[in-house]
């Protein structure tokens, strides 16, 4: 006798928790071979309504968490994702078309990726921050800040390693995010919201929505309560300009971090390149601070 596969429906993952899309939609999941996977929500407008209210919620336990806390907390979502390495690489390989042995070598940078970011956490302030010289009997001292809560349009081709390294700066820092994940390859994103509700990340400072980034992403980009966004998914996604929700996110004066460009075309970065620090400085604020030196 033959078994028939159970097929999983991929939910949404809102302030901690796994819900269904509001809109009741849904959409096949296919291999880069055209085999069909799993089903997934198809977020809403009104879902990613929710996930910023989930997000504003949790930023302020998040940012007010000491750097070395939310360093060991990263560190626990890469222990978590490396326990869980050979359901990501099946799901990496299916996605992207990769064979099993690049496959693993994409997860396990995505494992590295959340350890280098999670050693930053607590040296930010001091690579970032300053004691700026005055003249007068002050101190005058720069120190950063969490921009607050940051949408991000995550790369459409690289499901996990490119994931990880547009949301691991993001609340590095203190920031929570909205995350509008991959549309076409959504299922190493949920997965791995499945490794954050295991680990210790608090409820909402992290919340992903499977959609069509050009039917969710003007919504998020014009949303009053978001902070920040970043625009790199918005490289290769269909019938999306980038500068147009550039235009939208001015509305609220957002930080925007635009999508890398080649030749006036935007392109995904290289993922397997040193990240730097460019992406922890994009969501961060320096707040300046004068104290008498006293006699």
């Amino acid at each position: 006798m033959t078994r028939i596969d159970v097929r999983k429906t991929y939910k949404l993952y809102i302030g901690g928790k796994f819900p269904r899309s509001e809109s009741g939609r849904s959409y096949e999941v296919v291999s880069a071979k055209g085999e069909f996977l799993a089903n997934a929500s198809m977020g809403s407008r009104k879902d990613v309504r929710d996930a910023v209210v989930a997000a504003r919620g949790a930023l302020g336990g998040w940012a007010g968490a000491t750097p070395y806390n939310r360093g060991q907390v990263l560190y626990r979502v890469a222990e978590v994702l490396e326990g869980r390495r050979a359901q990501f690489v099946e799901e990496v390989a299916a996605g992207e078309g990769l064979g099993a042995k690049t496959a693993g070598a994409v997860v396990d940078a995505a494992v590295d990726r959340l350890v280098w970011y999670a050693g930053w956490t607590d040296k930010v302030a001091q690579v970032l921050g300053n004691l700026n010289p005055v003249a007068g009997p002050f101190f005058n001292v720069s120190a950063p800040e969490p921009t607050g809560v940051v949408g991000v349009l995550a790369p459409q081709s690289s499901s996990l390693l490119g994931l990880v390294s547009v949301l691991a700066p993001v609340i590095a820092t203190g920031n929570t995010a909205v995350v509008i994940t991959s549309a076409s390859r959504p299922l190493p994103a949920i997965t791995f919201g499945e490794v954050l509700a295991t680990s210790d990340v608090p409820g909402g400072v992290v919340n992903l929505i499977t959609a069509k980034t050009s039917e969710v992403g003007p919504w998020l980009a014009s949303h009053r309560d978001v902070n920040a966004i970043d625009l790199t998914g918005a490289a290769d996604a269909d019938d999306l300009d980038w500068g147009t929700l550039e235009a939208e996110a001015a509305s609220n004066l957002k930080r925007v971090l635009r999508p890398a460009l080649r030749d006036g075309t935007a392109v995904e970065p290289d993922w397997s390149a040193d990240p730097g620090l460019d992406r922890i400085r994009a969501f961060l604020e320096t707040k300046t601070v004068w104290h008498p030196k006293g006699l």
